[in-house]
């Protein structure tokens, strides 16, 4: 046998992820703005489609917040004529969104599907599924615990004035803490989004060990600093800065990127053979 043969041989066994490209992949730099916009849009047309149903319940959203921002101190007030109303049609579109994201996540995977290989765009269902769970995760533990736990301490400012001793009434200085609606809001989404975005770790990792870019042996070497950064990231976010909050925050973070160590490891890219003799 020749040596060309045996090179081709050697080459095909190697190149055991050599599969028929994408037309897509071979698109230029104006036809993949093209696909981003319409990705876009399609997002944008189904939020829309979600804002219909969810206005249906503005009432119930808007008791329901109005109750939940005024649980962890204050009294919320709004100053602008038109911020009740404006209030209502940003939950529902919040609400929309939120309901919307597993979409959003799917063109998102159609977007990207064209770089990778043909069986790695069969698992579409199960990225849009984990995605979706990830940023389900992250919004609930802004909901439940971050936001709460942030407010409160904002509130804990304020001053009460305390009866003076004889006196039937408070008397003295006092602090009220009276919260505007929209810049509460605004901080409450924030909050929201930026936390349902840090829990798609993972998901970024998977993309990213794929292509190659970090590998599970670099995140595993980089542990302390990743430790570090994370810890430090929770002490600037956490307002109070007790242990008890700080491992609150801290904690979801460390085994998020626990995890993405996991799916780099198994969603890695492998190093051709011939390299790894070499």
């Amino acid at each position: 046998m020749s040596s060309e043969s045996t090179d081709a041989s050697r080459f095909m066994a190697v190149d055991d992820e050599a599969e028929p490209a994408d037309d897509r992949s071979r698109m230029s730099f104006l036809e993949h703005l093209d696909e981003l916009r319409r990705r876009i849009l399609y997002s944008l047309y189904v939020i829309l489609a979600c804002c219909l149903v969810t206005f249906y319940f503005w009432e119930s959203l808007y008791r329901y917040y109005i109750n939940y921002f005024s649980a962890f101190g204050g009294h919320l007030v709004f100053t602008q004529p038109m911020a009740g109303f404006m209030f209502s049609m940003k939950l529902s579109a919040l609400a929309a969104f939120v309901v919307a994201a597993p979409f959003v996540f799917s063109q998102v995977w159609l977007f990207v599907a064209p770089g990778l290989y043909a069986r790695e765009k069969k698992v579409v269902v199960p990225f849009v599924f984990f995605a979706s769970i990830f940023f389900f995760a992250g919004a609930y533990f802004a909901h439940r615990i971050a936001f709460p736990s942030m407010w409160r301490f904002f509130a804990s400012y304020e001053v009460v004035p305390v009866p003076q001793a004889g006196a039937t009434t408070a008397d003295g200085p006092g602090l009220s803490y009276l919260p505007d609606l929209d810049i509460t809001f605004a901080f409450y989404v924030k909050m929201l989004l930026g936390l349902g975005l840090v829990f798609q770790m993972p998901m970024l990792v998977f993309f990213l060990a794929r292509f190659g870019i970090v590998t599970a042996k670099f995140m595993i070497k980089q542990f302390k600093y990743a430790v570090l950064v994370i810890v430090i990231l929770a002490a600037v976010i956490t307002p109070s800065g007790d242990p008890v909050n700080l491992t609150i925050f801290s904690a979801p973070m460390l085994a998020l990127y626990i995890l993405s160590i996991g799916v780099a490891w198994v969603f890695g890219k492998k190093r051709p053979a011939i390299a790894r003799s070499e």
